[in-house]
């Protein structure tokens, strides 16, 4: 059986550090068994963590500077130039600190940086880790590529009566045209979009970064009260992973069908 719906990719995100900037993409090239490219390439330790980049594991996220702890983080615009592997950090539209992040003079320059922004709200020195090509500093052990349903954030608004800015849910991939959480249909299914696709995974619990409004840094919307309220649940979007490389554009269409991604290991 076959259902084809009507959704198209309305937007493209990566978060290279983990709890700061979204960076927008128009299009990005996918590999299979891969992560969405350039995301959570990097985060920041708040105190000891226990990570080992030689033997790199899973952490909870309350290890690092995240959204869900550091609500000031969204006060926040940061941007990673790939080519130099350089962070710059801008608040109040004014360059507060720069850093290459391949040098210890550079990691030092952000860590200096958080270390004074955040000094009252750290469990202990701020550290810039990396893993190995590969790994990834995601919330979900399995998490690879994120996709947000918009008609899912229009229908908390018609529940709360309040604007909601979709960035919220820092996901990789945006997308409009289907009824509202009907993208927890997915998980299980094939979802072909652009040249490449998808498997969903499972559904996203949501935790309290999405309480931050990231135009105010402001924790003004409990948005998983709301969810377990309204739904019964505290789920919106789906986690996937890549069944088959290739490139995907803001503007694409999406296809789900129920056959299985041969070959493909989840």
């Amino acid at each position: 059986m076959t259902d084809t719906a009507p959704a198209r990719i309305t937007a493209l995100y990566r978060y290279p550090v983990k709890g700061l900037s979204a960076e927008p993409l128009t299009e990005a090239a996918l590999a299979g068994g891969a992560h969405f490219p350039g995301d959570r390439l990097f985060a920041v330790e708040n105190g000891p963590s226990g990570f080992d980049p030689a033997n790199p594991e899973h952490q909870p996220k309350q290890k690092f500077l995240v959204l869900a702890r550091q609500a000031a983080l969204a006060k926040l615009k940061t941007r990673y130039d790939d080519a130099g592997h350089t962070l710059s950090i801008v608040t109040d539209e004014v360059e507060v600190a720069r850093g290459d992040l391949r040098t210890p003079e550079g990691r030092a320059a952000i860590e200096d940086f958080f270390r004074m922004f955040l000094a009252k709200e750290l469990a202990g020195a701020p550290k810039v880790l990396e893993g190995p090509p590969g790994f990834r500093f995601m919330d979900s052990r399995s998490g690879f590529v994120s996709i947000i349903n918009l008609a899912s954030v229009r229908a908390l608004e018609t529940e709360t009566g309040m604007s909601i800015d979709p960035i919220r849910f820092r996901a990789n991939i945006y997308i409009d045209g289907v009824p509202a959480f009907s993208e927890f249909d997915w998980v299980g299914k094939r979802i072909t979009l652009g040249g490449a696709a998808l498997r969903g995974l499972k559904r996203t619990e949501r935790c309290a970064a999405t309480t931050v409004n990231p135009a105010t840094a402001v924790r003004d919307l409990m948005i998983p009260a709301v969810l377990m309220r309204s739904y019964g649940h505290a789920d919106c979007g789906i986690y996937c992973a890549v069944a088959q490389g290739g490139r995907i554009a803001v503007g694409d269409t999406l296809k789900i069908t129920d056959e299985d991604a041969a070959g493909v290991a989840f």
